[in-house]
């Protein structure tokens, strides 16, 4: 039975969430959560060298198949979002160094995947993640449960329908994805 390990990443320049499940045939094992720390550095080029390293060791330590990460929402302040952008960015170059196909997941997303609202709380989201994978106990910074639930959203859009095919109407969309459609007759 083929085996694939995912890791999921939640960015950031105070602390990095991340964790690891590995997919067993169509069933999901938790692996790892955990969080890089980065607040005690002010120093934020540091920061993102510590993200990169943290980031390919996890990459070397565990070999995943595929990385999962959460993109940056939009927020007021543009400092931050720049910020986050480049955390994410560091991140993404470590997998890409070691050639590791990246998707990324907005946060909505990532919350519709797992709790099935797009605006649950982190505390719905880790509560879930428990439940889904038998966690005995929560982290007390929910960072951690937010890389893993990037990397349990990557695994729930798995073999889904793309995103971005184009449809010139509704029938090139049947056409596409008739085991999806059922077909009515009427009566004329």
């Amino acid at each position: 039975m083929k085996e694939r390990i995912i890791l999921g990443i939640d960015p950031g320049t105070t602390i990095m969430g991340f964790g690891l499940i590995k997919i067993v045939g169509k069933k999901m094992e938790f692996v790892q959560m955990n969080e890089l720390d980065l607040k005690k550095y002010s120093d934020h080029y540091l920061k993102l060298k510590l993200i990169f390293e943290r980031t390919i060791e996890l990459i070397d330590t565990h070999n995943p198949d595929e990385i999962a990460i959460e993109a940056p929402f939009f927020g007021k302040n543009v400092q931050s979002m720049l910020k986050l952008g480049r955390a994410q960015g560091v991140a993404m170059a470590a997998g890409l160094s070691r050639e590791i196909p990246i998707t990324e997941y907005l946060p909505k997303k990532i919350k519709m995947a797992i709790t099935g609202s797009g605006n649950a709380s982190k505390e719905q989201v880790a509560k879930m993640l428990q439940s889904l994978l038998g966690l005995k106990t929560l982290p007390k910074n929910l960072d951690s449960t937010d890389g893993l639930a990037a990397a349990v959203c990557h695994f729930y859009n798995s073999g889904r329908i793309e995103i971005g095919k184009n449809y010139t109407g509704w029938d090139a969309f049947v056409k596409q994805n008739e085991s999806r459609v059922t077909k009515r007759t009427t009566k004329k």
